[in-house]
Order: C-alpha cells, then structure tokens, then sequence
C-alpha cells in the first residue's frame, strides 16, 4: 500500500479540487468560492483533512462539521477517488476521523450515503452506522408546467384575507427575518419526518448562514400572511446557485395551524413562476424525506418526478 499522508485541507491549494469531489458526493453542485464562503463562516466547527501520497497525489479526504443546534452531533463526509478503492484508505481515512470526533468530544456522528450505491451503505452499516431517514430528490419540468389551473386556489386565498408577497416586498429587515425564522424553523420541526428537530442554533445562526448566503434571494422568499392576525402562515424559498442551470427549491412549510387549505401548493406556485420568469430556468429541483407526504403529494400534482436520493446514517459513539 502506497504511504498515506493525511493533513488539513489548504483553501487555497485544495478547495477547487474539494468543491469537485463535494459535488461528486452530493446532489447539489459545489464551488470552489461557495466552499471558501462556508468555510470561512463555519472553520470553528470544521475538521477536515486531505489524504495525500507520497508524490503529493490527492487521493480522498473527510469532512466533519458539528451541528450549532446540537453541539454533541457531527456531520460526516469521506470520499476516496473511484480508482483508489478497495486498498484500504476509505477505513484509513475512517479510523483518524473517528479518532479525531472522539478527541473533539462528539456522541454522535451522521452520513449522507447515496440510495444508488450499495457500497457506500454497506462500508458505514459494517461501521455501525444505523438508517434514520431517507430522502430523495425531485425535478420538475418548467417548460412542461402548466400552472395556470391554480390561479383559482391562489384567488380564493387572497379572498380569504391571505397576503402573497417576498421578503423583498416587506423590505428584508431584520423584524421580517426574524419571522421568516420563527416559521421556517417551527415549520421545520414539526414536517413529517423531522422528529422534531431544529435545523438552526438561534436566530442569529438563521441570519448569518441563510440570510447572509449569498444565495439568498429576498424576491425568491416567498411569504404568505393572514391579514386578519398578521400571523405569517406559510414560505416557499427558492434560488438558483452558483454554476447550476436549474433553480433549487429550498423549502416550503406551513405552519401547523394553517395546513389542508392549500397554501403549501399555492405559495410553491408562485415561487415557481418566479423561478421561470425572472431566474430563467428551464428546471426546479428539490428535496424530501420519505415520510413527508403531504408535500410529495403536492409535488406529483404540480409534476414532480423521482431523482436518486441519500440514506441518511447515525452512529452513537461510547
């Protein structure tokens, strides 16, 4: 087996080549100066290292992130180059990483392994890493969407008293971020499948790594308000990110008290047309757990077909 070094990934050096291997693992493209952007914001929280031979090859690496909201968890990723496997640097790269969790404290640790790759399962089962979630991806068709039979629901709703505006129409201030929060965390939580789970430490964790994003688009936050209690019922985010020729729908949520009176649907038309008029996109793509229903349901209705997904793991640690 050749001589592995493994050391701390350099930004300038090796994130090009880090941003490839990301998009490569994960559904979503990666950057190199949208890697650098996280990076830089989140390095207190990052353990990372580079495997490198003895000629300075880059042959793999791992990446470790530790959950704001949950300090005790750690979010995991290894890769090793398609033609390094099956020599033993995935369990080499595993086994300093899991020393390097253990020394920074972590209980838990969590991995997102592809639905379409059995190995990439079978390597973290056989490392005691156990199924929690499922999830999956979605595309919609944009030149193939019809979305004018909606305009009767959204007409209905704004009889009923409910506002359809963006961030940028209420002016992106800090009081409309923070209730952009309060609905997109609660809606969050209690999704189908969530368990419960808060995706953000505080409002200040939501306004640096959302609001302070660079893809994040206050025409593309799409809101829905009651007017006779102000109270913000649901959202539909969407963006396009940099070096992808299709939009990205974040999330749409409502909150508990409002849902099964169409507003998921409506308001995720609306974001749509957004994507199609002014990002100019032929192509929206989104994600789900398994267990979360409802939205799946509005997603076929408007179109939606079936992507390959992740599993996501967890393993507790002694």
């Amino acid at each position: 087996m050749k001589t592995i070094i493994l050391r701390w990934a350099d930004p300038g050096r090796d994130f090009e080549l880090l941003a490839a291997w990301f998009s490569m693992i994960e559904d979503e493209q990666s950057t190199e100066a949208s890697l650098r952007e996280y990076y830089e914001k989140n390095q207190e929280r990052i353990i990372q290292r580079i495997a490198e031979d003895e000629n300075g090859e880059r042959l793999g690496f791992y990446w470790a992130v530790r959950n704001k909201a949950e300090p005790d968890q750690m979010s995991i990723s290894i890769f090793v180059k398609p033609d390094q496997r099956g020599r033993g640097l995935g369990r080499q790269l595993y086994e300093d990483l899991l020393q390097a969790m253990q020394t920074a404290g972590a209980k838990q640790l969590r991995v997102s392994v592809s639905d379409s790759c059995p190995e990439d399962r079978a390597f973290a089962e056989h490392r005691g890493f156990t199924e929690k979630r499922h999830h999956f991806g979605m595309e919609l068709d944009l030149d193939m969407f019809d979305d004018r039979p909606y305009d009767e629901v959204i007409e209905q709703l704004k009889s009923e008293g409910f506002q359809f505006t963006s961030m940028a129409e209420l002016g992106n201030t800090q009081e409309a971020q923070r209730k952009l929060y309060a609905l997109n965390d609660s809606a969050n939580a209690t999704t189908p499948g969530a368990e419960g789970e808060h995706p953000w430490a505080s409002f200040e964790d939501f306004q640096q790594s959302v609001c302070g994003s660079k893809w994040y688009k206050p025409h593309g936050q799409m809101v829905v308000i009651d007017t006779s209690t102000d109270a913000w019922a649901a959202m539909s985010a969407i963006t396009r990110f940099e070096g992808t020729d299709y939009a990205y729908n974040l999330f749409t949520g409502v909150d508990l008290s409002y849902r099964g009176r169409k507003l998921g649907q409506a308001v995720k038309v609306i974001a749509l047309r957004y994507a199609r008029e002014v990002l100019k996109v032929h192509t929206v793509r989104t994600h789900h757990n398994m267990k979360n229903l409802p939205m799946i349901a509005i997603d076929r209705k408007l179109g939606y077909t079936m992507l390959p997904g992740t599993f996501l793991m967890e393993k507790m640690l002694d």
